[in-house]
């Protein structure tokens, strides 16, 4: 039966229609599809467990204060003993010579201005004896650069140098004290009390835990680490002078100070450097009130030992190892892995927690960087780049046209 004009003419405007429809597709979802962007993606970030570590044991000694601490480590890593002040003797010394030496400051290698000695100064080496203080000989009109008298006054612990080079540096011994105490407080060691220059008087008292202090600053000032680091040295018109320091160059020991009287007993400030895995560290430390120096010096040796036991190299992330990962809808999947190795120098069992930061992504290559992984130890802090280990690609047309809803 042939088809009517009607019939004709509607099979005519559906041909059109999904001609119009075809276009339409072509020209707007093909495009819209095809080339739209990809809805980004969220990492799944891994739980991160923190390397296992034994507690440090220190083996102090049972008299008087004893403390250390380690440069780069804030405060007092372990202590025993009393908390409060305590005499310092001749441990005062250093903080007359950084006292000076912000005054006074000294170029490395340098020796500064020459000092002549008057009649005052030969009364303070009069004074010091008077009192059974450690004195070294003067004479009016005797020159010394300002380096090496604070040779004299650190090695040997000359009270009347530690006197000569105060009142030289300030104008008296008064105006001195007045610079002591600022400095003390712009420091914040507000446990410690400073009446003279060379600790001849048992009012110079201190904390363990400001000595710690005392002893980084002096460690950070390289004219200060480099005397109390010297064993000996020969000054004109004196002869040699020897470090009242015995233990120097004994288990790692590199300074810092004696103290010796009789309210103060044996007193060490001490510093040593040890090399422990790839790391090195300067362990600080501090005797107070020991009835000997031979009984302090075998005591400090072995608190040494147990102090660097207690510290670890620890692995806190290896090359390569995932801490989060990409999974598409298009079935692409990838990890976040450490770009690097890295570990850290740590003490007894100080807590590891670790921050990861990741972005999302849509497509990025292998290689590509996602985020950081931030490691905190204590005071320190190391922040490792997270890198794709696959490349995310774009899924291609076909998943593009199927899955509409899943672009921007």
């Amino acid at each position: 039966m042939p088809l009517t004009r009607r019939q004709i003419y509607r099979r005519r405007r559906i041909t059109v229609a999904c001609a119009a429809a075809a276009a339409l597709a072509v020209g707007f979802y093909l495009p819209l599809t095809l080339l739209a962007p990809l809805a980004a993606v969220n990492a799944v970030v891994q739980p991160y467990t923190a390397p296992a570590q034994p507690a440090a044991a220190p083996n102090f000694p049972g008299y008087g204060a004893s403390a250390i601490g380690a440069i780069g480590y804030a405060g007092v890593l372990a202590s025993a003993g009393s908390t409060g002040q305590l005499p310092i003797a001749s441990i005062t010394k250093i903080v007359t010579s950084l006292v000076v030496l912000e005054a006074k400051p000294l170029a490395v290698g340098g020796q500064g201005p020459e000092i002549t000695f008057s009649t005052t100064d030969v009364q303070f080496y009069k004074s010091q004896l008077a009192q059974n203080g450690s004195v070294q000989s003067v004479r009016s009109g005797q020159s010394l650069s300002q380096f090496t008298l604070m040779q004299v006054m650190l090695i040997e612990s000359a009270n009347n140098y530690a006197d000569s080079l105060a009142t030289w540096a300030f104008g008296s011994t008064d105006a001195y004290l007045t610079a002591a105490h600022a400095w003390l407080a712009k420091n914040g060691l507000s446990h410690t009390t400073i009446t003279d220059a060379s600790g001849i008087q048992p009012a110079n008292t201190s904390s363990a835990a400001d000595l710690l202090s005392i002893a980084k600053l002096a460690i950070a000032n390289p004219i200060v680490a480099q005397i109390t680091a010297t064993a000996s040295v020969t000054v004109p018109d004196i002869g040699t002078v020897v470090n009242t320091n015995h233990l120097l160059g004994i288990e790692g020991v590199n300074g810092i100070k004696t103290g010796t009287d009789d309210l103060a007993g044996a007193c060490l400030l001490f510093s040593a450097a040890y090399t422990i895995g790839t790391h090195t560290v300067t362990v600080v430390g501090v005797s107070l009130g020991g009835p000997d120096h031979d009984t302090v010096d075998a005591n400090v040796r072995t608190l040494l030992a147990s102090v660097v036991a207690g510290f670890h190299e620890l692995t806190l992330i290896t090359k390569g190892e995932r801490f989060a990962s990409y999974d598409t809808p298009w079935g692409d999947k990838a990890d976040a892995v450490a770009a690097t190795t890295e570990t850290i120098l740590n003490w007894s069992t100080t807590p590891v927690s670790v921050a990861v930061h990741t972005g999302t992504v849509a497509t990025a290559t292998t290689g590509a960087q996602v985020g950081t992984a931030t490691f905190t130890v204590g005071d320190q802090s190391v922040a490792v780049d997270l890198k794709l280990d696959h490349a995310i690609n774009d899924p291609g047309a076909w998943w593009r046209l199927t899955h509409p809803a899943l672009l921007l």
